[in-house]
C-alpha cells in the first residue's frame, strides 16, 4: 500500500474517530438529562438537587450551573444547592451564573462548604446573588476586588472597574436584603468574612455544619424569588439528587486550566513544526493541529494576555531562525527571553488562582532553547562538512597515477573507483600517489601527494 493511500486511511481514521466521539457525547448527555429528570421527581417526595463547584469559574462551570438549574426547573424541586468551593474566576461567567439565578424559578441556596473551603473573588459574588445564602463552619468569603485580566490597566480604567463590579454587587446585596456596606468593601477592600462573621453582619443567611443540617434548617423556610412569586421549603426527609459534572464537563474544565493549556500550545507548535521538517510524516501535523486547536479554545474561556502569546510566536520565530542563520546564540538568547516573558504574560492572575506555573514555564523554555541549540548545530556541522558527491567531493581525494603525467599533456588517474582523464604541472609516473586540487568537466587537475 503506497504511503497515499496510508495517509488517506489515517485522516479517515481520525474523522471516523471523531464521529463516534460526538456520537457517545450526545448519547451521555442525554442519558445523564434523562436520569435527573427521573430520579428527581420519583414519588411525590420533595427533590433537592445538589451540585458542586470546585474549581475557577470559567464558562464551563458557568454552563453547568445554568443546566443544574434548568433540570431543577424541570423536575420542580424544592430547590438547587451549590456547594462551592472556589478562589474564583472570570467576571463574564460569573454574571452568566448571576442572571441565571435572578431568573430562576426555584429557590438558589449557594453553600461554601465543606469545611475549609472558601469562596474567593468571583466566588463571593455568586454568593451575594444566591437566594439563600449558607456557609459551613471554617470556611470563608470575600476578597472580591477585581483583578487585571488581559492587559494593565492605568488608574482612571481601575477606578471605573471598581466603581461599576461595586454598584453591580451592590444591586445584589440590596436586592437580598444583604449587608451593602460589607458588600462594597468586599469589592473596593478586599474584605473577607469568616462563617460567624458573616452571619453577625448579615451577609449570609445560614451556618450549617454539612449538607443534611442545612437541609434540616431550610425546612419551612419563606424564599421570595425574583419572578415575584414566594415559595416555602419543604427539604426535611427530601430526595438529595446530585448533578455532578459529566466527562465532557471534567475535560473541557481540565483544558481550561492554564498550565494545561500551555501545554498544548507548544505540543502543537512542536508538532506543526516537525511536520513542516518532514513533509508527509502526517502524526506530527495531525497531533499538532488538534493540540493547537485545543489550546486555542482553551485560552478563549481564560484571561489571556495575547501580547504574551506573540511573544511566545516571536521567541519560537527566532529559535527558527537560528537554525538557518548563524548568531552566535544571540538569536537563540533573544528567543529564550521572548518565550520566557511571553509565558509569563499570556495568563497570570493569581489573585484569582489563574496562571501559569513558573516551575512549568521554565523547563519548556530550556528545553526549548536546547532543542533549537541542536537543530542549529547539526545544521552548521552539515554546511562547514566536506561534499562527499558531484565535482566538488572529489577535490582534496587521493588517487594512484596509471599512465604518466608530463606538462602539457593528460595521463591517467584512478580515484574513488575510477579512471579519469587527468593533467599536472609536474611530471608524474605510473604508481605515483596524487591529489586531487581541481575538477574541469571530466578532466582532473592533480599534483604529487607527498604524506
Amino acid at each position: 500500500m503506497s504511503g497515499k493511500h496510508l495517509r488517506l486511511l489515517a485522516w479517515l481514521a481520525l474523522l471516523c474517530a471523531g464521529g463516534c466521539w460526538m456520537a457517545q457525547l450526545a448519547s451521555a448527555r442525554a442519558s445523564t438529562e434523562s436520569t435527573i429528570a427521573t430520579t428527581a421527581s420519583v414519588g411525590s417526595m420533595p427533590t433537592v438537587i445538589v451540585m458542586t463547584v470546585s474549581d475557577t469559574i470559567n464558562p464551563v462551570i458557568a454552563s453547568y450551573i445554568c443546566r443544574g438549574i434548568d433540570k431543577a426547573e424541570k423536575a420542580q424541586a424544592q430547590c438547587v444547592v451549590i456547594m462551592i468551593d472556589t478562589p474564583g474566576g472570570g467576571l463574564d461567567p460569573t454574571k452568566d451564573i448571576v442572571k441565571r439565578i435572578l431568573a430562576s424559578h426555584v429557590p438558589i441556596v449557594v453553600f461554601v462548604a465543606p469545611r475549609g473551603a472558601h469562596a474567593a473573588s468571583a466566588g463571593s459574588i455568586i454568593v451575594m446573588a444566591s437566594h439563600v445564602a449558607a456557609m459551613s463552619p471554617g470556611t470563608n468569603m470575600g476578597a472580591a476586588h477585581p483583578v487585571t485580566i488581559g492587559q494593565k490597566m492605568d488608574k482612571t480604567m481601575t477606578e471605573k472597574v471598581v466603581s461599576d463590579l461595586s454598584a453591580y454587587v451592590r444591586s445584589l446585596a440590596q436586592r437580598r436584603g444583604r449587608n451593602v456596606e460589607w458588600a462594597q468593601q468586599a469589592i473596593k477592600k478586599s474584605a473577607s468574612l469568616t462563617a460567624s462573621e458573616a452571619l453577625n453582619k448579615e451577609v449570609i443567611d445560614i451556618v450549617a455544619n454539612d449538607l443534611a443540617d442545612l437541609l434540616h434548617k431550610l425546612n419551612g423556610r419563606q424564599v421570595k424569588l425574583d419572578t415575584g412569586t414566594t415559595v416555602s421549603l419543604h427539604t426535611a426527609g427530601a430526595v438529595i439528587e446530585r448533578a455532578n459534572l459529566t466527562w465532557r464537563d471534567k475535560a473541557l474544565s481540565a483544558i481550561a486550566n492554564p498550565n494545561i493549556a500551555y501545554i498544548l500550545l507548544m505540543i502543537g507548535v512542536y508538532g506543526i513544526f516537525f511536520e513542516l521538517m518532514n513533509p508527509g510524516a502526517i502524526y506530527p501535523g495531525v497531533i499538532g493541529a488538534i493540540s493547537l486547536v485545543l489550546a486555542f479554545f482553551a485560552f478563549q474561556m481564560l484571561p489571556t494576555n495575547y501580547a504574551g502569546l506573540i511573544l511566545i510566536f516571536i521567541g519560537l520565530a527566532l529559535f527558527i531562525a537560528e537554525v538557518k542563520v548563524v548568531s552566535y546564540g544571540m538569536l537563540t538568547l533573544g528567543g529564550l527571553v521572548c518565550l520566557v516573558l511571553g509565558s509569563l504574560m499570556l495568563v497570570s492572575t493569581p489573585e484569582a488562582g489563574i496562571q501559569i506555573s513558573l516551575k512549568l514555564i521554565l523547563p519548556v523554555a530550556l528545553v526549548t532553547a536546547a532543542l533549537f541549540i541542536f537543530l542549529a548545530t547539526l545544521a552548521f556541522r552539515a554546511h562547514a562538512r566536506k561534499p562527499f558527491t558531484g565535482d566538488k567531493g572529489l577535490v582534496g581525494t587521493i588517487g594512484t597515477v596509471q599512465a604518466p603525467l608530463t606538462p602539457g599533456s593528460q595521463g591517467k588517474v584512478f580515484v574513488e573507483g575510477e579512471i579519469w582523464n587527468a593533467y599536472a604541472d609536474e611530471p608524474i609516473e605510473a604508481g605515483a600517489k596524487v591529489k586531487v586540487i581541481l575538477v574541469e568537466g571530466l578532466n582532473l587537475k592533480v599534483k604529487r601527494h607527498t604524506s
